[in-house]
């Protein structure tokens, strides 16, 4: 811990100023209050307001300080005179940064028009930067959240009910009395309300079934763990849902009420058989029956989950579309204990602001391939940098992106950086995607700035605002600032008219009718008026699908070539000597966002790989020993990683943490501290219904060091 950081917090004579706030060390935007005294953050609390939090911080949100005092941070802006990947750094003025930008992307826009300029970005300042972009003309801004994280959920869901299962999602944890968790570490990815809903539901008796090849700390939880063949989820979802239209354990009224498709539905799955899915996954067949007449007793109080990690295997959004199958046979959608109707409700944006230009007329589409693709997908631009086409991509804007660590095969990343004209990155350390940057722009943290509003669609509807507890530390700045500058040099002044970050705040509240002055000393306001988080003969469901209901057979998607109703396909398994590699988070670590936080890295500071204990002897590996993972196309890992041995995993896998394996010298406690999973991602499937990359195809050997 920095001296300077306890030189002051030993000494607080001033009396203590509280800021509420929300926390930005993950997307869960977590209420809460900073404590300042003599113009320092001394400590962070919960929020009791907030409902995303309830008054309470993951071990991540306590270290927000770690965050804030770091002194690896970005400090100012920053000219690449040298090469990207080897760059020769140049301190510049936020003038002279801004004029170099402002003037590549006129010159972008001159030649190849705007939509050659795309954005990347993930936290709540990319607003700012989406409506630059906008402004300038460009429709490409995409987030790798959804083509490598939770797209195919979102379209599986889509397609079955005509809406996503909401982030954070609209589990009824609190009330169920089955849950199913598929592929899903709840808890250790730490998603704090969720958490204390589940344990709120097992305290009060609700049964858990964790399907996942790692006994994770949730699973050590359960009533059934099945330790699933990796590759093979949808064998498993398939039989349960031939099951429970055999022996018609659905929930008839309901689905004669809202559904469509359940004689074509139950015609389709016939195959597959408890006996062929056991032979598939490995779980016997008499366990595949009991778990799915136990689910089904208890319908409509059930959920079966994914999770948020969705991107595996290439057939990824019919995987989601069966278990939002299941779910809607067991009428779990806007029931007590399954997925609840999220409030409505939203805040205007800032008043009077100049209509977009339209998008360039006769320009292909990027994600045209893939017709049921909801979001801009981060593939699609890769490629359009790399190849031309469908047409020329020349300046990428990353914000909070650390793109070397989020995409898999980070050749093609680097190969289509090394296309652009202009690479700019937004960000708040010197992560590794800094290092390929033109022009680095140093954002102050959280704590520091105001941002967009955080708008919770919860059984009731929650706006948090965020706002700073202290001044911006060295020449850091916030998004707000940098894109209304950037806006000025760009010509585009009259689309930021408000003269500050707090101005945009009230206008927009004002706007919407909402108390700014009770937002911003309280933190959080609860909206009430249209909330009605479950189905009544008052308060019915609609399903924005082509039928109007839930669609449990898809005209839509058999019309454009795609199985109407989900089909199971095989995956590869792991060659000789090889296994396949699973990857997961920390739950004190926010993937490489935290992997340099002070408060943190003492805790967890590296990696590790796990392996089977009884794989671990036949292979010579000692538990703590340093090595090396390499893939099956023979890359190797830069870094070594500690061997992990455990009786909590099956024998064909390993399993590690994402988010290590850091390569930024400037990060001074994550530079080489384990391995990075996604140095071993050189192959992934896309998904052909929405462009999402399945990335667990990818098989590993361990190599002894040395």
């Amino acid at each position: 811990m920095p001296e300077s950081f306890l030189s002051w917090a030993e000494s607080a004579p001033e009396e203590m100023k509280l800021v509420p706030t929300f926390c930005e060390l993950c997307f869960w935007n977590c209420g809460l209050i900073a404590k300042v005294q003599n113009g320092k953050v001394v400590k962070v609390d919960g929020n009791p307001l907030s409902e995303r939090g309830r008054g309470r911080l993951c071990g991540r949100g306590n270290a927000a300080l770690g965050s804030l005092y770091d002194q690896d941070r970005l400090k100012t802006p920053l000219i690449n005179i040298g090469k990207r990947g080897e760059p020769k750094w140049k301190k510049a003025t936020w003038d002279e940064a801004l004029g170099v930008i402002a003037g590549k992307l006129s010159a972008i826009k001159e030649k190849h028009g705007p939509d050659a300029v795309a954005l990347f970005s993930h936290g709540s300042g990319g607003a700012f930067w989406k409506h630059l972009l906008k402004a300038y003309g460009s429709s490409y801004y995409t987030a790798p959240s959804f083509a490598q994280c939770r797209g195919p959920r979102d379209v599986g869901f889509t397609m079955t009910f005509g809406s996503e299962v909401g982030s954070p999602e609209f589990y009824d944890f609190s009330q169920s009395k089955f849950i199913v968790l598929l592929g899903s570490h709840l808890g250790e990815n730490a998603h704090n309300s969720q958490v204390q809903d589940l344990v709120h539901g097992l305290e009060q008796g609700a049964k858990l079934c964790v399907v996942d090849p790692r006994c994770s700390n949730i699973a050590s939880k359960a009533d059934y763990w099945l330790p699933i063949r990796p590759a093979t989820d949808l064998a498993l979802l398939l039989a349960w849902i031939r099951i429970i239209v055999n022996e018609e354990l659905y929930d008839a009224d309901y689905l004669s009420k809202y559904a469509s498709g359940l004689a074509e539905l139950k015609a389709a799955v016939q195959e597959f058989t408890p006996e062929w899915a056991a032979k598939e996954t490995d779980i016997p067949a008499g366990k595949i029956v009991e778990v799915a007449r136990e689910l089904a007793a208890r319908k409509p109080n059930v959920v079966i989950s994914g999770g948020r990690f969705a991107a595996w295997y290439g057939d990824d959004a019919q995987r989601a579309r069966a278990i939002a199958l299941l779910n809607a046979l067991l009428g779990s959608w806007g029931r007590p204990g399954g997925i609840y109707l999220p409030a409505g409700g939203g805040v205007p944006e800032y008043p009077g602001l100049p209509e977009y230009p339209e998008h360039t007329a006769g320009i292909p589409k990027l994600d045209g391939a893939y017709p049921f693709a909801l979001s801009q997908t981060t593939t699609s631009i890769r490629n359009a940098a790399i190849t031309g086409q469908p047409h020329a991509m020349k300046g990428w804007l990353v914000y909070g992106c650390n793109l070397m660590k989020t995409m898999p095969n980070r050749e093609e990343t680097i190969k289509a950086i090394n296309n652009l004209d202009l690479l700019v990155a937004i960000d708040i350390v010197p992560a590794d995607i800094i290092q390929w940057a033109d022009v680095v722009l140093p954002e102050c943290t959280y704590l520091e700035r105001h941002d967009a509003l955080s708008l919770g669609k919860f059984k009731k509807f929650e706006i948090s605002i965020r706002q700073p507890a202290v001044q911006p530390m060295w020449e850091s700045k916030p998004s707000w600032w940098i894109t209304k500058e950037l806006g000025k040099k760009m010509g585009l002044e009259t689309y930021f008219p408000w003269k500050d970050g707090e101005e945009y705040l009230a206008k927009r509240c004002e706007a919407g009718g909402i108390n700014y002055a009770e937002l911003k000393q309280k933190g959080v306001l609860t909206i009430e008026e249209k909330s009605a988080p479950y189905i009544t003969d008052q308060n019915q469901p609609t399903f924005d699908t082509p039928s109007g209901k839930i669609e449990l057979y898809s005209k839509q998607l058999a019309e454009k070539g795609f199985d109407p109703v989900p089909k199971y396909k095989k995956h590869p398994q792991p060659p000789d000597g090889h296994f396949s590699l699973l990857f997961g988070r920390s739950p004190l670590h926010t993937f490489s966002r935290t992997t340099n936080n002070f408060l943190l890295t003492d805790l967890v500071p590296e990696n590790s790989v796990w392996i089977s204990r009884k794989k671990a002897k036949q292979l010579g590996f000692k538990d703590g020993e340093y090595v090396r993972l390499q893939n099956a196309a023979g890359v190797k890992s830069s870094g070594t990683v500690k061997i992990r041995c455990t009786e909590r995993l099956r024998e064909d896998c390993l399993y590690m943490v994402h988010g290590f394996g850091v390569h930024a010298k400037g990060m001074k406690r994550a530079d080489n501290k384990g391995v990075g999973d996604e140095e071993l991602l050189t192959g992934y499937q896309i998904d052909p219904i929405m462009g999402g990359t399945g990335m667990r195809l990818n098989f590993v050997k361990i190599v002894k060091e040395g």
